[in-house]
């Protein structure tokens, strides 16, 4: 049988029609038409005023914690329940990860557990300054709670949206909540530009300044001064092309993500538990992810899947979890741990059929 992959990428059509106009142009470069396109089109999509096309998700986050001068020495908190990428750009910056745990009612950060950290940060005389909040695959958190703490405390609220464009909580687009935000365009994301992010910013001055990070920090002059570190983080003219083409689909895909999910919600066996999602939140259902009763049966699973040429993977292992962190700080009551031990992400790709489906299913049921 044919591999069934996890989300891969699904291209539209539309992208080689504008490829070529791309060409054409001879804007190739980290400039021209389509990237002015592509962020007009994010920020229409989730009402916001001010955006950055970047070459990652983990560059729109790198800049957003130097607009924000996080700095050597700085505290910033963490959802530890994601990817690396979610905590990486912070040793770039020579700061201090704080990671925080999740709940079990919506998977993400739980705001009980984030309150607990700052109350025993300040009895160590520790300030946190941000908070790198992740809406995990595709569902936003708990913004109501969330917001409350973030201005009791006054930290700089960054959302990592990296799995959730689309996903909205309150009818308010997630990565618009706090002071800056982003999205990724990855190869597994609901739309590609095969590699890329978006960065959501409060102001058009911090615009300008994230852009000119983006761009090397080339100072105001007819030759090459710089006098700040930069770096090469703009997305070129020819992704954002693709992204232009993939926005036009954006809906339907989150549509097909959400018929995916309940496919396997109505025909799985009933002993597993699927991603809860709370009630203001209107999330892409980016992956469809379940829980089994234990790791071996989560493990039984996954070898007979990959067996079968099917492609699926653990939840996102706690980032307090991971050697590179072992010496960070954690609060929680080990949720994220035991949802790991259990948890299996299913393929959810937007071009999978449901035959494909079926045979996923049957897999399951006959095994678990």
């Amino acid at each position: 049988m044919q591999k069934i992959y996890l989300s891969p990428p699904h291209l539209t059509g539309e992208e080689g029609k504008y490829f070529e106009e791309v060409l054409a142009s001879g804007w190739i470069a980290p400039m021209g038409t389509f990237i002015d396109e592509f962020e007009n089109q994010i920020s229409q999509k989730i009402g916001a005023k001010h955006t950055l096309a970047t070459n990652s998700g983990t560059s729109a986050l790198h800049l957003a914690l130097c607009c924000a001068d996080i700095r050597a020495g700085d505290y910033v908190l963490v959802s530890s329940f994601s990817f690396v990428a979610s905590a990486n750009p912070i040793l770039y910056q020579n700061a201090i990860p704080i990671f925080v745990d999740s709940d079990e009612k919506s998977w993400n950060i739980c705001p009980i557990s984030l309150e607990k950290a700052l109350i025993n940060c300040q009895q160590k005389q520790i300030f946190p300054k941000a908070l790198v909040l992740t809406h995990l695959y595709g569902q936003a958190a708990d913004m109501d709670a969330v917001m409350k703490i973030v201005e009791k405390y006054n930290l700089i609220l960054i959302e990592d949206a990296a799995e959730s464009l689309g996903c909205t909580w309150d009818n308010q687009f997630v990565g618009t909540f706090g002071k800056y935000g982003f999205f990724s365009f990855n190869g597994n994301k609901i739309i590609t530009t095969s590699a890329g992010g978006m960065l959501v910013l409060p102001n058009e001055n911090q615009r300008k300044k994230a852009l000119f990070l983006a761009t090397q920090a080339k100072d105001d002059a007819p030759h090459y001064q710089h006098s700040e570190i930069g770096y090469n983080y703009r997305m070129s003219n020819v992704l954002a092309a693709m992204g232009v083409a993939q926005m036009k689909f954006l809906d339907k895909k989150i549509q097909k993500k959400k018929e995916i999910f309940n496919f396997y919600q109505q025909n799985l066996s009933k002993n597993i538990v699927f991603m809860p999602e709370l009630e203001k939140s209107k999330g892409n259902r980016w992956l469809t992810c379940v829980l089994f009763q234990n790791f071996e049966q989560r493990e039984k699973i996954r070898q007979v899947l990959n067996q079968h040429n099917i492609e699926s993977r653990p939840l996102w292992k706690p980032l307090h979890l991971q050697p590179l962190f072992s010496k960070n700080l954690y609060f929680g009551e080990n949720i994220s741990e035991k949802l790991f031990e259990k948890g299996l992400c299913l393929p959810s790709g937007t071009q999978i059929n449901y035959h494909e489906l079926e045979i996923i299913i049957q897999l399951i049921n006959q095994n678990c």
